[in-house]
């Protein structure tokens, strides 16, 4: 399974939610055999959280969404924010009739991504977090010469460079 247009940390650990999709995206990724993630340069990061400043995407039951706020900034998301929707009136709503809330945590708390996931996943009315630790198994990255980086779970790096033929 691939998924385009994700933040990705050094090891592998990724954001994605901005098009609200959070469970069924986290569903189709833990059920496919190997999960790749395909992205330019620009999504690539040493922690989660620095170049992405919406935050952790949290998708809500509606009824719930008030409480989860209050807990998510009691968890150090200060900013956290019920995601309003650009063309209509109202918040986001997802595939699955929910809301999203943006929850934006700082680098300390990146440097352990799978924590912060714990503690979010564990709040009353959250029914999926936009990070996904540790179940990337390669990340590729276009870079703005053409050529292409590829990072895998076992810590290697590759580059592939566009052939001049």
């Amino acid at each position: 399974m691939v998924f385009l247009s994700v933040r990705v940390d050094k090891d592998l650990n990724a954001i994605k939610g901005g098009g609200a999709c959070h469970l069924r995206e986290k569903v189709i990724a833990e059920a496919a055999s190997t999960f790749i993630v395909v992205a330019d340069y620009r999504k690539n990061s040493e922690f989660l959280g620095t170049n992405w400043a919406p935050g952790v995407p949290v998708e809500v039951v509606p009824f719930a969404y008030a409480k989860v706020l209050r807990d998510l900034q009691t968890l150090g998301s200060t900013n956290a924010a019920l995601r309003m929707a650009v063309k209509k009136a109202g918040p986001v709503v997802t595939d699955n009739g929910n809301f999203v809330i943006d929850a934006p945590f700082g680098r300390q708390d990146f440097l352990d991504p799978a924590s912060v996931l714990t503690k979010i996943k564990l709040l009353t009315g959250v029914v999926e977090v936009g990070l996904f630790c540790n179940i990337v198994k390669a990340a590729y990255f276009g870079n703005a010469d053409g050529s292409v980086t590829i990072k895998k779970v076992d810590g290697t790096v590759e580059e592939l460079v566009p052939s001049t033929s």
